[in-house]
């Protein structure tokens, strides 16, 4: 072999190798996924902490700069031709995650991505028939949806800084709230009331270009949980029943998978949606930090995806993302709170004809990332600058 033809092939070898990485870390979606998901120029983080807000809290009696530390973890929905978020506020009263109480601050846009913040929670732990449940903690980490008729349905967790259980208020304006208490507290006379349960998801559709929550099989139905993901029912969209097997037990609907991102938790995230392929779930998954994790991605990393369940019988899982359609990539996706990065998918909104997804950074501050069906972006490839 002469010299020119040797060259020659070694260069398309290393043309073959170069096409080879770059097909092995290009992300791609199947065609049931939603996505890929923009972050837009210049806009992200929306929300962050304003050590100036003041608010006098009914059970300390005094007032707190209620959304001093950190501003994560938001809900989303359509109220008046707008955007309003529900983020989780932090104040200064503790050290660390969990340990300061949390209240539900309310934010509006008319574009999806530049907000006007009112001064004050609208939803907070007080001296009400909840405070046994959400005092000090706090309310923590909302999902919020509405009916056809126009009532928002909020799921959120009551965090007594001793059980987390999730607890359901309803409004007619985002603003005003109605306070149910614990979901599960009547099921089963009781027995998964005193089990820790978080993290709601309830399931919705599109219905003349509205965002709904729907019926199957004529009960309301929802996912949870973070250890795995579990399912429940409803016929008033206050009490739910667990799904159970037949040994009484919770029914595991997806658990966890060693070596892959979601290898520690499958912690459900904002409504799942009803399409014409099935009922998509979107989730946050947790990477384990040993042997059993996706060697890829950060130990201890959070990241978003999605499942397909049927559409005729949401407890049957059909497939899932094998990586994360959404990861841990800016600076303040990395750096606050949870430094071990963290995008945490709580609130999507259709708007506008696209696809609003909010989500909180590294539990600190809360970004926006847009899916546009007609003109879809990437997805966050499989390797860069979130390793």
């Amino acid at each position: 072999m002469n010299k020119r033809l040797l060259k020659l092939t070694w260069v398309i070898t290393l043309f073959l190798y170069a096409q080879l990485a770059t097909a092995q870390d290009k992300n791609v979606l199947p065609a049931w996924a939603f996505g890929g998901f923009a972050r837009p120029e210049g806009v992200n983080p929306i929300i962050s902490p304003n050590p100036a807000s003041e608010f006098y809290d009914p059970m300390s009696k005094k007032m707190i700069h209620w959304e001093a530390n950190d501003t994560f973890n938001p809900a989303a929905a359509v109220k008046n031709a707008k955007i309003v978020v529900l983020y989780r506020s932090e104040d200064k009263t503790g050290i660390e995650i969990g340990m300061r109480t949390s209240r539900l601050g309310y934010a509006e846009s008319s574009d999806g991505l530049h907000f006007t913040r009112k001064t004050q929670p609208v939803f907070f732990p007080g001296n009400d028939s909840q405070k046994e449940y959400e005092w000090p903690g706090g309310c923590e980490d909302p999902r919020v949806a509405v009916t056809e008729n126009g009532t928002y349905v909020v799921f959120y967790t009551q965090w007594n800084r001793k059980t987390p259980r999730l607890g359901v208020a309803t409004s007619k304006d985002l603003i005003h709230w109605k306070k149910h208490g614990p979901i599960f507290q009547y099921a089963y006379k009781g027995k998964f009331f005193n089990m820790a349960h978080k993290s709601a998801s309830i399931l919705t559709r599109i219905k003349n270009d509205k965002q709904v929550i729907a019926k199957v099989n004529g009960k309301y139905f929802m996912y949870w949980g973070e250890t795995a993901v579990y399912g429940a029912t409803s016929d008033n969209l206050v009490d739910w029943a667990p799904l159970i097997d037949n040994k009484g037990e919770l029914k595991v609907l997806a658990p966890t998978r060693p070596g892959y991102f979601d290898s520690d938790l499958t912690e459900c995230g904002p409504p799942a949606i009803l399409t014409g392929k099935g009922v998509i779930l979107f989730y946050n998954g947790k990477n384990h930090p040993g042997e059993g994790g996706d060697k890829r991605f950060h130990g201890n990393s959070y990241s978003a995806g999605q499942m397909l369940f049927s559409k005729t019988d949401p407890t049957k899982l059909i497939t899932r993302l094998d990586v994360p359609f959404l990861r841990p990539m800016q600076p303040f996706e990395k750096s606050g709170q949870y430094v071990n990065g963290t995008v945490f998918i709580e609130g999507m909104a259709w708007f506008k004809h696209k696809w609003y997804l909010y989500y909180g950074c590294a539990d600190s501050r809360v970004g926006v990332a847009i899916y546009d069906p007609a003109k879809p972006s990437e997805p966050d490839p499989i390797a860069g600058d979130g390793k």
